[in-house]
């Protein structure tokens, strides 16, 4: 049973359980009791268990929820027990399994890969769609994206950040909204939207980008026909709105945040996770903000007690500002954030196990989004299948229907380079040295190498593209110019060679 949407003050609970198809009665909160009682059961009603039985209970409960990080690519340690156990009780249900005895469900697991794969679908709970809860949007639209826009300096990009994506309806949403909100400003300002979510057969129907013909009832017919291509099978995102979204596989717990955003959106995702969870999670998003950036929970979640580092500007729709850190803020927690490693200060009172994880994940973060070089993985099909880094300087989505190959997505200079160092990866070569190159960046000339080397997967063998910048000072650059040109003229003949040797392999393969 559920509440009606209509008439709860907080309706995402509600419509999340409704969209889930599993609920079979909707009713207003006065009918609900009639209704239990009509079921025979009574409100409140719980079994009582020995204290044998729930600790029997409690194993049975860590063992599947082991058994699953083993055994899956998924980790639901951090996830709410309750939760958990609710969605294992379903699926035990559907197999007409005696929904006490988690032993017994666990030994099926252990066995049936399948059941192991729809169990761990049923705990990402990927519920969404476009311009979900329209007074959200609203706001965003009306006063806080444009706000943002007016602080952003000229050809500096509005970067946002839409974490736990699911399949892409809210990522794409933000987008037009962005996309509208700088073409009424005037402004030359980019836009760069990251969507990640820990299931990759989600982000792989976002990247698809293709939603049935229902959407029109959430998408006006102005955004449909500015942004999709209506076809038979539905509707497709165009490719213009495509290119402004970069879609990732990400877990939130573990892997590293992004950062310098704008916005971030992450709705309905904590309240699946304990506290502990929670505000790891607040503080990784207190990392990767500018200041006066904005965070968008759902509308049962808060930020907790980090009101020192954010304020609410929007009690009902849950929007808060991320503001600077405090004097008592250090005090209470010594883990301050900005855009450089993180420092480290006094006593805290978090427990040292929790601690020190918390500082490692930090510390790795930061590490990674200042120093590690941008880096792409692909398979042997040449797709993009993850990145990390500043990858948007080096690749662009070609016009036309969105692509994963790293060639199509070079420029033609980068992609002679990339396509004769990822063909020379093989047996006898498992790492090669692609050359050094430059592009230019915010007005400024860039130097780089390009580093190419095989990886063992668990499923399939890999490759991974390092683009390591080489920073030269002025005094460097005159002191070098003035001894003589003899390296970069090497450095030309070398891409001179290259590039020959590039058209003649194609002559003999037409």
């Amino acid at each position: 049973m559920a509440q009606l949407p209509e008439e709860a003050e907080y309706n995402g609970m509600p419509r999340s359980a409704i969209a889930t198809g599993f609920v079979d009665q909707v009713l207003a909160l006065a009918d609900i009791p009639a209704a239990l009682i009509k079921q025979h059961i009574a409100p409140g009603a719980k079994t009582v268990q020995s204290h044998e039985e729930q600790m029997e209970h409690a194993k049975g409960l860590e063992a599947i929820i082991a058994l699953l990080k083993d055994r899956t690519a998924h980790d639901f340690t951090q996830y709410k027990p309750g939760t958990m156990e609710r969605r294992i009780k379903r699926r035990m249900g559907l197999l007409a399994l005696e929904r006490s005895n988690l032993g017994a469900y666990c030994d099926l697991l252990k066995d049936n890969a399948s059941e192991r794969d729809l169990l761990a679908k049923d705990l990402l709970i990927n519920v969404t769609s476009f311009f979900r809860d329209p007074g959200v949007f609203d706001v965003l639209e009306a006063t806080a994206i444009p706000e943002l826009i007016e602080r952003l300096a000229d050809h500096q990009a509005l970067r946002v950040w839409v974490a736990g994506c699911s399949t892409g309806e809210e990522a794409y949403s933000i987008a037009m909204m962005c996309r509208d909100g700088i073409k009424a400003s005037g402004r030359n300002i980019k836009l760069q939207v990251f969507a990640s979510d820990v299931d990759a057969d989600a982000i792989a129907t976002a990247r698809e980008g293709l939603y049935p013909h229902d959407i029109e009832v959430a998408v006006s017919a102005e955004r449909l026909a500015r942004n999709f291509v209506k076809d038979d099978a539905g509707y497709r995102v165009t490719a213009s709105l495509r290119g402004d979204v970069v879609f990732t596989v990400q877990d939130l717990l573990s892997d590293p945040p992004f950062s310098k955003i704008d916005l971030i959106s992450c709705r309905n995702l904590l309240i699946y996770l304990n506290n502990e969870a929670q505000t790891r999670v607040i503080s990784l998003f207190h990392f990767a903000l500018r200041e006066s950036g904005l965070l968008v929970l759902g509308s049962s979640e808060t930020i907790g007690s980090s009101e020192d580092r954010f304020e609410s500007i929007a009690k009902s729709e849950r929007i808060y500002r991320h503001i600077a850190r405090s004097r008592s803020a250090q005090a209470r927690n010594p883990l301050r954030f900005g855009e450089t490693l993180p420092a480290i200060g006094g006593g805290d009172r978090m427990p040292q196990v929790t601690r020190q994880a918390t500082l490692a994940d930090i510390c790795r973060a930061a590490v990674l989004a200042t120093l590690a070089p941008a880096a792409i993985l692909i398979n042997h099909q040449r797709h993009c299948v993850y990145s990390m880094g500043p990858v948007e300087r080096y690749l662009r989505i070609p016009p036309g229907y969105a692509t994963l190959d790293i060639l199509a997505m070079a420029t033609p200079a980068l992609r002679t380079k990339l396509r004769l160092a990822i063909d020379a990866i093989g047996p006898q070569k498992q790492r090669i040295d692609g050359g050094r190159t430059r592009l230019a960046h915010e007005g400024a000339t860039v130097w780089f190498r390009i580093d190419v080397q095989a990886l063992k997967g668990d499923h399939e063998d890999l490759i991974l593209i390092c683009f390591i910048e080489e920073h030269t000072g002025p005094a460097d650059k005159a002191s070098a110019e003035s001894r003589n040109n003899a390296p970069r003229v090497a450095e030309l003949e070398l891409e001179l060679e290259a590039t020959r040797a590039e058209l003649q392999a194609a002559i003999l393969h037409q």
